[in-house]
């Protein structure tokens, strides 16, 4: 075996069979006869045209509500200039996604080894994982390439489950709180267009029920990239609780509706006596008086009584009448200082003069009227007092003249009052008698006679006594049905057809003109 060996090694024969091994091996053959030129030339394969320089973009977290802009870069790896055309974008549900800006398609083409961006703004909608695939086609070998965006969208400051809208709304949730008072509450939402497409906004409603008490007003339409909008809700609650509803705006965005919730509680407050003198209200006047009572105490003559009648409002008002709750009291308002049709500027005042001339003893309960065009619009004064004994008024002074003038026709300052508390105790044809506060007198048809202290001409007619004072007409009425004839038998009406017995009467009062 040495000897053989020897023999080899003196011709050189190991060494040529490592040759002829490596000449005659079929991967090594194969490797040189099959291979790809452009793999020996370059090491890659990448002459199809346009590649995504990464195949999978990872933009890591959104928030719900908020955009984020993902850059996907891709290259021109053939031996050509490349004309890029259309770009399409395939979002998950969870986001909307738009390219914002395009580096790669226009009208000239990228050239060969060169890169391009395209931007694309991805904006979070629903809490959860999101992808984008994108699709761009050329004029390259492949004519289309892919890349894909991928991320999380995170709930943020808000940790709910919320489904955002192409509509924005501000706020998204509408609170009236709880109303204690019967005022309606007014406020507003904003809707607003956050895509890169102008948006038609096709119907806005309310889904509540009838008692909720919701109000919708709004003008809605198309908005514009950017541009907003603004709807109006009265809430004017029926019933007492909670009142819950639902705004529904329907457009033609991807997300073709937006809603906001609209909640509120109804707890009015238990009613309490109103004051005498009412709350201030803005632009208003509120008129109050010195007094919250007119006390006239114990009398046994006449009186009278001055306060002032005060416009606290920032605004004037107006004094639209001033009246007495009745008529058959004595009591008087003098027509000078407040009267009706004066203004009160704010901070202006007025004096008010009540006169009391007693006609029956005993208390007085009364109240002054006045109405206005301020606050409330109603001003009402009690009046209180005692009188020991009726007060004859037929002596009181009259004016007869007026300064500087000839005399003329007495003129009381107020005739309506001038019969107060008299009443008709006996009715014949032509006589009759009248009780009053000037005690008993006798009444004598188509004569004078000074009564309240004012001048009459006297009408007896048949159901009572009709006063005359220039165009003025006062009657008093006699009730036949209280007098003695009235209660006694056919036997005895004729003896007694002569007597009459007190009977009340009614006081009515004509003026002709």
């Amino acid at each position: 075996m040495k000897k053989a060996r020897k023999i080899l090694k003196s011709y050189g024969f190991l060494a040529i069979v490592p040759a002829l091994f490596l000449l005659l091996s079929p991967s090594v053959s194969h490797a040189n006869a099959l291979g790809d030129p452009a793999a020996r030339g370059s090491g890659t394969a990448s002459g199809d045209g346009i590649s995504a320089v990464e195949k999978e973009v990872k933009a890591g977290e959104i928030t719900v509500g908020s955009a984020s802009q993902v850059v996907v870069k891709f290259r021109n790896a053939s031996s050509k200039d490349i004309q890029i055309g259309q770009v399409n974008l395939y979002p998950s549900s969870t986001v909307n996604s738009e390219v914002s800006l395009n580096e790669c398609s226009g009208k000239e083409a990228l050239a060969s080894g060169a890169e391009c961006a395209i931007v694309v703004s991805v904006k979070g909608l629903k809490i959860g994982n999101w992808r984008v695939e994108m699709l761009l086609r050329h004029n390259g070998r492949s004519r289309i390439v892919t890349a894909s965006m991928t991320g999380s969208v995170e709930s943020g400051e808000n940790d709910t489950d919320t489904l955002l809208s192409d509509v924005e709304a501000i706020p998204n949730e509408l609170d009236f709180g709880t109303l204690d008072s019967s005022r309606p509450l007014v406020k507003s939402i904003i809707f607003r267009n956050v895509t890169s497409e102008p948006v038609k906004i096709k119907k806005v409603s309310i889904e509540a029920s009838d008692q909720s008490g919701y109000v919708l007003s709004t003008d809605c339409s198309t908005l514009d990239v950017g541009q907003a909008c603004i709807a109006t809700i009265t809430w004017s609650p029926v019933s007492k609780g909670q009142s819950d509803g639902v705004l529904i705006v329907e457009h033609d965005g991807p997300a073709r509706v937006a809603s906001v919730n609209l909640k509120g509680s109804y707890d009015p407050q238990a009613v309490e006596k109103a004051s005498i003198f009412p709350e201030a209200v803005p632009g208003a006047g509120l008129l109050i008086s010195s007094q919250e009572e007119m006390d006239f105490g114990e009398i046994t003559n006449e009186a009278s009584m001055t306060l002032s009648l005060v416009n606290v409002g920032d605004s004037a008002l107006q004094l639209k009448d001033i009246s007495l709750a009745s008529s058959d009291t004595g009591l008087a308002i003098t027509h000078t200082g407040c009267v009706a049709g004066s203004v009160l500027a704010p901070v202006e005042a007025c004096p008010l003069t009540l006169a009391w001339s007693p006609v029956r003893a005993g208390e007085l309960i009364e109240d002054i009227r006045i109405n206005h065009d301020g606050a409330r619009g109603v001003l009402v004064i009690p009046v209180r007092g005692k009188a020991e004994a009726a007060i004859n008024r037929d002596t009181k002074a009259v004016v007869v003249s007026n300064a500087g003038s000839p005399a003329v026709e007495a003129k009381p300052a107020d005739k309506r009052q001038a019969l107060e508390g008299f009443v008709i105790t006996s009715h014949s044809s032509k006589k009759a008698i009248i009780n009053g506060p000037g005690g008993s007198r006798v009444i004598t048809d188509n004569q004078g006679i000074v009564l309240g202290g004012v001048e009459w001409k006297v009408d007896i007619v048949e159901n009572g006594i009709e006063f005359l004072s220039g165009n003025d007409r006062v009657r008093l009425l006699f009730d036949r049905s209280l007098s003695s004839a009235s209660r006694t038998t056919p036997t005895s009406s004729s003896s007694s057809s002569s007597s009459s017995s007190s009977s009340t009467t009614a006081t009515t009062e004509t003026t002709t003109n």
